[in-house]
């Protein structure tokens, strides 16, 4: 079992910046790749950034050049470094980690309020 809780959601303006960490305990050795999804009321869950176990990042297309993750195995978290926040980047953010064989383990959620 991989448990996973995210932290550093919050109200922020339009242009600002903010910054989710998650932080990943239990069998982390069968993470294989971890990732950060959203979802914003009415809307499917989205992913937004991804990083592999070997550290090779994918980025949805709304947010490259904006947003940045990060992953630190030796302190067992992944962040996520949002920049030029805009109302549409409102949503709840969860962590993700898939392991090696295809199963899927998520947060509870951090909600980001992108809103002067």
């Amino acid at each position: 079992q991989v448990q996973l809780v995210e932290s550093g959601g919050g109200l922020v303006q339009p242009g600002g910046s903010l910054r989710l960490s998650c932080a990943a305990s239990g069998s982390i050795f069968v993470i294989d790749v971890m990732g950060w999804y959203r979802q914003a009321q009415g809307k499917e869950r989205e992913l937004v950034a991804a990083i592999t176990s070997s550290g090779r990042t994918n980025y949805a297309d709304s947010v490259k050049g904006r947003f940045t993750v990060l992953g630190d195995r030796a302190k067992k978290t992944m962040d996520l470094q949002m920049n030029s926040l805009k109302p549409e980047d409102t949503a709840v953010y969860y962590c993700n980690a898939r392991s090696y064989s295809g199963r899927d383990y998520w947060g509870n959620g951090t909600l980001v309020t992108v809103s002067s």
